[in-house]
């Protein structure tokens, strides 16, 4: 019998669904892969914006990081919002540990700063911790403001860091997105932009998705183009939910 790939998802809960851990077992569930999660932080929030932030213990988030490693095992993990400094520590600690228990797992942080709406999700202390995370990713997600934030181009080459720069914030009616990694030529994708308001949990749905596949022993460019593929369908299949940056059709994508 073949099993399907174990994803791990670290991350914040979205109530409204479109985001988040809600974005991550959705995208991972349908493709193919064993969604796990690991539940940093509470919000309440919809396509407007975050009402509320409640952010969990940091014992109890490696608490669900040890329960789902210790019994179900993992293939590849997924980070996102991680909703204090001590909670981004401890993930780095566990999963420093994990590799070296077991050697390589493909990691995929989405360095999440400001949702869609426009709401803060990481206050200083916790992007500074972001650095140990990136160091054991295989890969970094930042859209344009991210980027700018950790410092940009130079400084994330310059500590040989492998990251996608996304270009969906970015004005113009073609999106660029450009993977960079340590030793290779950048590599490019471009596409006509979807002009839609619908784009709550882009980011998250494109980081699970990207791990999945990883998961499933994808090489990682590939991997990039399919979760690109992915996303884009969501996107053409919003449903239309909501009064501001509605979510996703993750439904209607086969």
């Amino acid at each position: 019998m073949n099993q399907p790939p174990r994803i791990l998802s670290i991350a914040g809960s979205d109530s409204s669904g479109g985001a988040g851990i809600q974005a991550d077992v959705k995208t991972i569930t349908l493709l193919g892969g064993y969604a796990m999660t690991a539940i940093t932080a509470i919000t309440a929030q919809n396509s407007t914006g975050v009402a509320a932030i409640q952010a969990l213990s940091a014992e109890m988030v490696a608490a669900q990081i040890d329960a789902c490693i210790g019994d179900i095992g993992v293939d590849a993990v997924k980070i996102g919002m991680l909703g204090s400094a001590e909670i981004a520590h401890v993930v780095a600690d566990r999963l420093e540990a994990l590799v070296a228990a077991i050697g390589v797992v493909p990691i995929v942080f989405d360095p999440v700063m400001i949702s869609t709406a426009g709401s803060v999700l990481a206050d200083e202390a916790t992007v500074a911790a972001f650095e140990r995370l990136m160091g054991i990713a295989c890969l970094t997600t930042p859209n344009v403001d991210e980027l700018a934030a950790l410092g940009g181009d130079e400084a994330l080459a310059a500590r040989g860091i492998a990251y996608i720069a996304k270009g969906g914030d970015a004005p113009g009616e073609t999106v660029v997105d450009r993977l960079v990694v340590p030793g290779q030529e950048p590599q490019v994708w471009t596409a006509q932009r979807v002009e839609t308001r619908h784009t709550h949990g882009t980011g998250c749905t494109l980081s699970s998705a990207i791990a999945t596949f990883l998961g499933q022993g994808v090489p990682l460019a590939e991997a990039i183009e399919d979760a690109r593929d992915f996303v884009h369908a969501a996107l053409l299949a919003a449903p239309g939910f909501g009064e501001g940056h509605g979510p996703l059709g993750h439904h209607a994508v086969r």
